[in-house]
């Protein structure tokens, strides 16, 4: 019983498309292309870093820190449009506190997996290793509005 319920909304996400491009095209207008550029470069690093982390926690001690990087990480996502990796955040932040360990595992692969996807749209696609760098103080209020990166 429990694969029939679940298995409707899983498909229903996996349709989500990775990347919806008008919302990049948006913050271009609004910050230029240079600005969003960085500001992406940052959302990939930090999407990286905080992907990491939820794989050294575990829903059952750390719930309410699991909640609010999944929150985070939907509102960076869906800033940018990837859709996909906002709604399995958003599911994420919705059912942490009664996830078991396995399936917060799962719902993590299918996040990597959003992640991924979402790269490979980008037109110079890189990997988690080769995007972590903390971003400069020069661009935090710019980083900062956009709920991307978080001072300190």
């Amino acid at each position: 019983m429990f694969d029939v319920t679940v298995a409707p909304a899983q498909k229903a996400l996996d349709a989500e498309p990775a990347r919806e491009p008008r919302a990049y095209e948006a913050l271009v207008r609004e910050i230029g292309e240079d600005g969003a550029s960085e500001v992406r470069d940052v959302f990939w690093s930090e999407t990286c870093v905080r992907l990491q982390l939820f794989r050294t926690l575990s829903p059952l001690q750390h719930h309410a820190r699991i909640a609010r990087e999944a929150h985070s990480l939907k509102s960076a996502a869906g800033t940018f449009g990837y859709v996909r990796l906002a709604a399995l955040a958003l599911r994420l932040e919705k059912t942490t506190e009664g996830l078991g360990e396995a399936e917060f595992r799962v719902l993590l692969d299918r996040m990597d997996a959003a992640y991924a996807a979402a790269r490979a749209q980008e037109p110079q696609s890189a990997t988690c290793a080769n995007v972590a760098r903390k971003p400069d103080r020069a661009k935090s209020a710019v980083l900062l509005r956009f709920g991307i990166f978080r001072d300190g």
